[in-house]
């Protein structure tokens, strides 16, 4: 048996001390307040008739519940399908009929979507009650379908595995290096597989904070205030930290690393960030289908003597194993300073995809590899270097964005003959998506624009939109973005 909750119950044994604070409740718990709490949850979900390997969607807002909500499902062997609140309805169904989910948890009933719904309330009052056995899961047992798009078709169901969060979580507190007096602040959102950070703050019994918003001075005071030890980043963050000094000052006083992941950390701004305040940054490579650095790789504080290049995504983390193959034969294993497809091998690898044979077949292989199509290179240290992205999703602040999903919505709009989703350079954001745009009539940007945020998640939506006469194609048929991107910018 390996059931993941199960750290809570050895953790409350030992300690009684606060593990989790929210800043938007006020409120801290410690390991046996979380577990009465998902014990209360978990009891209900079985009052809702939800067994052993049902999918149960969660669509909230980043609140305790969120958290609570994939605990619970956890608890009881249930399989958590993580959403994010800003999805759109159309968006929200297809999460729905695709993992064959039988219940909703969220804040408000959503009468479109045919599906029993649980309004979740308030928990922080079911702190005391009787603990709830955990599950008897094993390894293999799905837990979590992450939903992740790719270069075609609709997002893909990743099967992660109790199994796989346990070695995930055991690599996260291994790269972390906290202890139960350390604090995290922690500002993923609560769909995404990044949430590995915070579920691993509470493995350690360390302290995790959360907070749904903030602006970046709150971010600053917010570290300040508690003291925060080790800090969670992205890009953007680390930018916005070099920019504005004058709001930084002491700021960062207590903070012993922080994270940068979701995209790429520009040479300029990581050696800026490193050489004034002498913080490492965590640079870590991972994917949906590895849980972050699961199965990935970092760059730690002790490959800084040799990290001088400000650009690698670092070593293997523990138990896992990576090779660089041909982009059109995997079965080529290339040598050192070889750019190729990006492979990983590891614990932490999903299954694979839900009811998906065909993208099954095509990213992992049947000796255990996941062929992440990124493209890099290993150098002669062994360092891993991110160079380009096989794929043509785009990444603005952490978000992933796959052009051939939003393409697939906005052509359906009655204003558009032809569509194409591109990145362009951000020097904040990393990336932001534009669109190039065929009209059937007169340009109309308002009119797409309206159409898109009733349809698409705000971050999804582009940025700039250009009209063009037609799109660059090969023979007629496929879509050359690379070519786009060189005649508009």
């Amino acid at each position: 048996m390996i059931n993941v909750t199960t750290f809570l119950d050895a953790n409350s044994c030992r300690l009684d001390k606060p593990v989790y604070y929210s800043i938007d409740r006020g409120i801290r718990y410690n390991s046996r307040d979380i577990l009465g709490i998902i014990s209360h949850l978990g009891r209900k979900l079985k009052e809702m008739d939800i067994n052993k390997g049902d999918r149960v969607v969660i669509y909230l807002n980043n609140s305790p519940e969120y958290l609570f909500s994939f605990l619970a499902l956890w608890r009881i062997g249930a399989v958590a399908v993580p959403t994010n609140r800003i999805y759109t309805i159309p968006e929200l169904q297809y999460y729905i009929e695709d993992s064959g989910a039988k219940l909703i948890i969220t804040d408000e009933e959503i009468p479109e979507l045919n599906i029993d719904t649980y309004v979740i309330p308030e928990l922080d009052e079911y702190a005391d009650d009787e603990i709830l056995e955990a599950a008897n899961t094993t390894w293999d047992d799905l837990c979590q379908l992450q939903y992740t798009s790719g270069t075609t078709g609709k997002p893909k169901g990743a099967m992660l595995t109790h199994g796989n969060w346990f070695s995930a979580i055991q690599n996260a507190c291994d790269v972390l290096k906290m202890t139960q007096d350390s604090v995290m602040f922690c500002i993923y959102p609560m769909a995404h597989v990044g949430i590995l950070w915070a579920i691993s703050t509470l493995r350690t019994a360390a302290l995790c904070i959360t907070k749904s918003s903030y602006t970046f001075p709150e971010y600053l005071d917010i570290l300040f205030e508690n003291r925060v030890t080790h800090a969670t980043g992205m890009p953007p963050v680390i930018h916005s930290i070099v920019s504005n000094p004058e709001l930084v000052l002491n700021k960062l006083y207590t903070v012993k690393s922080i994270i940068s992941g979701g995209g790429p950390l520009h040479q300029d701004t990581w050696k800026k960030f490193y050489k004034k305040y002498g913080i490492p940054v965590l640079n870590a490579y991972g994917s949906s289908e590895t849980i972050v650095i699961g199965t990935g790789t970092v760059i730690r504080p002790e490959d800084y003597a040799s990290a001088d290049r400000y650009e690698s995504v670092g070593h293997p983390v523990c138990f896992t194993e990576i090779k660089i193959v041909d982009t059109e034969d995997p079965k080529i294993e290339l040598g050192l300073n070889e750019p190729g497809e990006v492979a990983l091998r590891g614990p932490s690898i999903a299954k694979g995809y839900w009811n998906k044979p065909e993208a099954n077949r095509e990213t992992f292989t049947d000796d255990g590899w996941y062929l992440s199509g990124d493209i890099g290179y290993v150098d002669d240290d062994k360092r891993l270097f991110i160079t380009d992205r096989k794929k043509d999703m785009i990444i603005m602040s952490g978000w992933k964005i796959y052009p051939t999903e939003v393409e697939e919505v906005l052509i359906a709009c009655d204003l558009v003959d032809e569509i194409a989703i591109f990145s362009i350079p951000h020097e904040h954001r990393g990336e932001i998506p534009a669109a190039a745009v065929v009209w059937k009539d007169e340009a109309d940007e308002e009119g797409l624009l309206e159409y898109a945020s009733n349809n698409l998640a705000r971050y999804k939506i582009p940025r700039k939109i250009f009209t063009v006469d037609k799109l660059p194609r090969v023979n007629n048929w496929k879509l050359l973005r690379r070519d786009l991107k060189k005649m508009l910018l």
